[in-house]
C-alpha cells in the first residue's frame, strides 16, 4: 500500500477527529474534562463505551490470534458479560452515591490516606504501561507502513502520534473523549464488518458459504474443558474475564469516567448493559474475520501468522484499496481514541489523586489553580507515555495482546483486592502498612507463576493469575486488621 495513500487517510481521519474534539470541548472546565459536568446522555455513553472496550491490541491481536488460540477467546469475553454486571449493580450505584471524581476517593474514605495513594499509584502504572502496549502497536504499523519507507525513525514516529493523542485532548477531557469515541465505534463497526464483507467476496463466498466455512474451520473451536493445564480452558478464560472486567473497567479511572459522567447511575446501568451486549458480537465478527485472514492468506501464499497477519492481508495488492483504506481507519479509530481517554484518565487521578491538586489551596480561585495543575500534568503524561512506548519497543517480544493482559494481572490485582476488600468486610485497618501488602501480592504471583508446572504437576497459569492477585492481597490485608 503506498506510503502517500495512508497519510492522506490519516490527515483526512484526524481533520475529522480534532472538529469533533474542539466542538465538544469547547468550553469545558475542570468538572467538564473529569467527568463531562455529569450531563452526558446514557444512549451516546453506550455507543462511545461500544468502542472504547476495543483498542488498536484488539484490532489487530485478536483475529490474529485465532491460528494459535481458535476462538478460545470468546470464553473470556463471556466473562466480560458476567463482570460488567457486577460492575453496573454494585460499583456504579456506590461510586454515584458518593459523588466521586476519581474512583480511588473510595479507599481513602474506606482506608485511610495510604491505601488511596496506593491504589492511585497502580492504576498510574497500570494505565501507564497498558496504555503505551496499545500505542506501540499503532507505532509499529505506522512504521512499516509509513516511516520506514520514507526512511524516517521510530523516534519521530513515537513522538509525532504521541504529541496527536495530547492534541485532541488537551482542552476538553472527558466532554471530547465520549464524541470522539462515538465517532471511534462507528469507524470500528464498519472498518470490520466491510473487511469481512471484501475477504469473503475475494474468496467467491456468500453470506451463507462464508458462515459455513468459518464454522466448519478448526480455528472456530469456542469451549475447551478438556485440559485445565491448557491456557485454553474453560473455567481459566470465564473467571479470568469476570475478574479482568471488573478490575480493568470497573476500578479503571479510564473506564468509569465515562459512565461516571451520565446523569444518574441508572442511566450509567443502562448503558452497561447496552454496550456490553454490543462488546460480545464485535468481539465475535473479529474471530470470524481472523478465521478469512488465515484462509485468504493460504490461498494467495501470504506468510504472515499473529500481529502480522491483518496488516499484511489488509494492505496487499491481492485485495481492493478500500480494504486497505478501512484497516488504516480502524486502526487509528480505536488505538489513537484508547491512547486518549488514557491520558485524560491519567492526568485526572494524577492531579486528583496523587497530588491532590484541589486540596492545596484554601483561599483563592481554587478551579484556576486545578486548571494550571492539570494543563502541567497533561503535558508531562504525554512525554511520559512516549518514552514508555520508546523503550517498550526496544524489548517487545510477545504478542500484544498477551502483554496487556498479563501486565494487568500483576497491577490491576492489588486494586482489585482491595476494593474487594472495602466492599465485602466491614473492618478497618492499619492503613500505614497497606502499601508493603501491595507491593508484595505480585511479587508473590510472579514467584508463583514462574514455577506453577513444578509445584502443580504442569499446570500453568494464563490471566487467571490476576484472581490471584487480588487473594493475596485481600489475605494481606486480614492480616491488618484492627483488633
Amino acid at each position: 500500500m503506498n506510503p502517500s495513500i495512508i497519510l492522506i487517510t490519516v490527515v483526512a481521519y484526524f481533520i475529522l477527529l480534532f472538529g469533533i474534539s474542539w466542538f465538544a470541548g469547547r468550553k469545558a472546565d475542570n468538572q467538564g474534562f473529569f467527568v463531562g459536568n455529569r450531563k452526558s446522555k446514557w444512549g451516546i455513553v453506550a455507543i462511545a463505551t461500544m468502542g472504547s472496550f476495543i483498542s488498536g491490541v484488539t484490532f489487530v491481536s485478536v483475529p490474529g490470534m485465532v491460528g494459535v488460540k481458535n476462538f478460545s477467546y470468546l470464553q473470556m469475553v463471556m466473562g466480560f458479560v458476567v463482570g460488567q454486571f457486577i460492575i453496573a449493580f454494585v460499583l456504579v450505584p456506590l461510586f454515584y452515591r458518593m459523588h466521586l471524581v476519581s474512583v480511588y476517593q473510595y479507599l481513602e474514605n474506606r482506608f485511610g490516606i495510604k491505601s488511596y495513594k496506593t491504589g492511585a499509584w497502580f492504576f498510574f502504572i497500570s494505565k501507564m504501561l497498558g496504555a503505551s502496549v496499545r500505542l506501540f502497536l499503532v507505532c509499529l504499523t505506522l512504521q512499516l507502513l509509513v516511516f520506514e519507507p520514507l526512511h524516517l525513525p521510530f523516534i519521530l514516529n513515537v513522538v509525532l502520534t504521541v504529541f496527536l493523542v495530547w492534541l485532541y485532548t488537551f482542552r476538553g477531557g472527558v466532554k471530547s473523549i465520549i464524541w470522539t469515541d462515538v465517532l471511534k465505534s462507528l469507524c470500528l463497526i464498519l472498518s470490520v464488518a466491510l473487511s469481512i464483507y471484501f475477504i469473503a467476496n475475494q474468496l467467491d463466498m456468500n453470506f451463507t458459504q462464508m458462515i459455513k466455512s468459518i464454522s466448519d474451520s478448526d480455528m472456530s473451536q469456542v469451549f475447551f474443558f478438556d485440559d485445565a493445564n491448557d491456557k485454553r480452558f474453560f473455567w481459566k478464560q470465564f473467571l479470568a474475564g469476570v475478574f479482568t472486567m471488573i478490575a480493568t473497567t470497573g476500578l479503571d479511572q479510564d473506564m468509569m469516567q465515562r459512565n461516571l459522567s451520565c446523569q444518574n447511575y441508572r442511566d450509567s446501568q443502562k448503558n452497561m448493559m447496552v454496550s456490553i451486549v454490543a462488546q460480545f458480537f464485535i468481539n465475535l465478527l473479529f474471530l470470524m474475520l481472523g478465521v478469512l485472514l488465515y484462509e485468504f492468506a493460504a490461498r494467495v501464499g501470504i506468510d504472515a501468522t499473529g500481529d502480522s497477519l491483518f496488516p499484511a492481508v489488509a494492505t496487499s495488492s491481492f485485495l481492493p484499496l478500500i480494504v486497505g483504506i478501512l484497516f488504516i481507519v480502524g486502526l487509528f479509530s480505536s488505538a489513537y481514541s484508547a491512547a486518549g481517554s488514557a491520558l485524560t484518565a491519567l492526568t485526572t487521578s494524577f492531579t486528583i489523586d496523587i497530588l491532590a491538586a484541589d486540596k492545596k489551596i484554601e483561599t483563592g480561585n481554587v478551579d484556576y489553580y486545578v486548571a494550571r495543575v492539570r494543563k502541567h500534568v497533561h503535558i508531562a503524561m504525554a512525554i511520559l507515555m512516549g518514552v514508555v512506548i520508546f523503550v517498550f519497543g526496544l524489548f517487545n517480544n510477545s504478542s500484544v495482546v498477551d502483554a496487556v493482559y498479563v501486565l494487568a494481572s500483576y497491577t490491576y490485582g492489588p486494586i482489585l483486592g482491595l476494593f474487594a476488600f472495602g466492599i465485602l468486610m466491614k473492618k478497618k485497618v492499619r492503613d500505614h502498612y497497606v502499601p508493603l501488602v501491595a507491593i508484595l501480592s505480585p511479587i508473590l504471583c510472579f514467584i508463583l507463576s514462574s514455577n506453577s508446572e513444578i509445584l502443580f504437576g504442569g499446570y500453568q497459569f494464563s490471566y487467571e493469575l490476576l484472581i490471584f492477585n487480588a487473594l493475596f492481597t485481600f489475605l494481606g490485608l486480614c492480616m491488618l486488621i484492627k483488633k
